[in-house]
């Protein structure tokens, strides 16, 4: 390995990556989207003494567990575990935190499981739920389940979110073709149940590189604020994305929100705009309060040309006062205030010059045109919900849509 590549390596891995016992694993993405299936390598396969096809108990955050499948991926580093976003869920963990892995041993077929849809995911759904999404995702798949469980059925173009309610035994089981699943009972009420449908990295496709950049320049200095101090580093307080409209700008940003459970405030440059003198001002000041009192934060700032156009070259007072007013807050974020301000905007070059400074929005990132892969990859994750015909070639339709973004696909 290169000096260079060395370098890049994850810092708050290395630092973080202190001794653990072999059965602690640093979550990352699943290659696999399965609600039941996590992966490792197959030397910490064989470290663990386990075997393709073993059914483990994972536990997470605040005593949260639950039961998977494992599979072996030679992608998969050794000191990583591969899950997706509901099993990340039901174990309250996001992507860089540790989980603890053990073999559960037998674990006995289910007699008889409840589960039960969460009520705003069964809005405008009509058929039999049974038939239509816990038939065809249980048939011969022999997933296991645990109590209090949430899984997400894709199915009929509406995901429905399920919880697992009760198991007979207890506390889980593998729900095999002769367990009877019941699924009468009023609907659980969201209340307290995370959405497993929020959006995250894994449903962003066609910018892995720039996915990879805004990760190390965004999600560490929100999660590790402390590996900057340590290396006397300031992190980076301001980060543009540009690129033309619908290339995932905005979804981008929510992603980041949700995956590091950072707090999101929105702020859409034209609507802000108001002609009451110092109301736009006052807008964007309680915009950065309300971000800083509840950090970790990540302020949003979309069409931000619209707001900060380059003062030179207007002739209103509003943007002109409003673009100082965004320059004063940005170098009165605290050191420590762990709040990051991501612009976007499709015309970079009409922004006052003065914001694209160092300590300001300082890292540019371009979110392009997908090419040909990043288009596939666009289109596998829009139809990962549906039933597609024989003669649907994804890869003929990732040809055909040159020049198209996210949103057009």
């Amino acid at each position: 390995m290169s000096g260079d590549e060395e370098k890049k390596t994850d810092l708050s891995t290395a630092i973080m990556d202190k001794k653990r016992s072999p059965n602690r694993l640093l979550v990352d993405e699943a290659v696999n989207d399965d609600n039941s299936v996590i992966a490792l390598s197959s030397a910490k396969m064989e470290e663990l003494q386990l075997f393709r096809g073993d059914t483990v108990l994972i536990k997470g955050k605040k005593g949260h567990e639950t039961v998977c499948i494992v599979l072996t991926d030679e992608t998969c580093e050794d000191g990583n575990v591969r899950m997706n976003k509901v099993v990340r869920k039901n174990l309250r963990v996001r992507l860089g935190d540790l989980v603890t892995i053990n073999a559960c041993g037998d674990v006995p077929y289910g007699k008889r499981i409840h589960v039960l849809p969460l009520d705003d995911t069964i809005e405008g759904v009509t058929g039999n739920l049974f038939e239509v999404y816990l038939k065809p995702y249980f048939l011969e798949a022999y997933r296991p389940v645990r109590k209090g469980d949430l899984f997400l059925v894709r199915q009929a173009m509406h995901p429905v979110e399920f919880k697992v309610v009760e198991t007979e035994p207890l506390p889980q089981c593998i729900v095999a073709p002769d367990t009877v699943i019941h699924c009468e009972g009023e609907p659980i009420k969201r209340e307290d149940e995370e959405r497993l449908d929020d959006v995250g990295y894994d449903d962003i496709g066609g910018c892995r590189k720039q996915m990879a950049q805004i990760r190390e320049m965004i999600e560490l200095p929100l999660r590790h604020p402390a590996l900057f101090k340590t290396l006397g580093v300031k992190p980076p307080r301001g980060v543009l994305l540009y690129g033309p409209p619908g290339s995932g700008k905005t979804l981008i940003a929510r992603a980041v929100a949700n995956e590091t459970g950072a707090f999101f405030f929105l702020i859409n440059g034209p609507e802000i705009m108001s002609k009451m003198a110092g109301e736009s001002e006052s807008n964007l000041r309680k915009a950065f309060e309300e971000a800083e009192k509840n950090s970790p934060a990540i302020i949003f700032i979309d069409e931000i040309d619209s707001i900060a156009p380059k003062r030179d070259k207007t002739n209103g007072e509003v943007e002109r006062r409003i673009v100082s007013q965004l320059l004063t807050l940005m170098d009165g974020l605290k050191q420590r205030s762990n709040v990051v301000v991501i612009g976007a905007t499709n015309r970079p070059n009409s922004m006052d010059p003065a914001l694209r400074r160092f300590g300001r929005f300082d890292r540019e990132i371009d979110i392009g045109v997908p090419d040909e892969n990043g288009r596939l990859e666009i289109f596998r994750i829009h139809t990962r919900n549906m039933k597609l015909d024989d003669d649907v070639d994804p890869e003929m339709v990732a040809r055909d849509t040159h020049g198209f973004v996210g949103a057009d696909i």
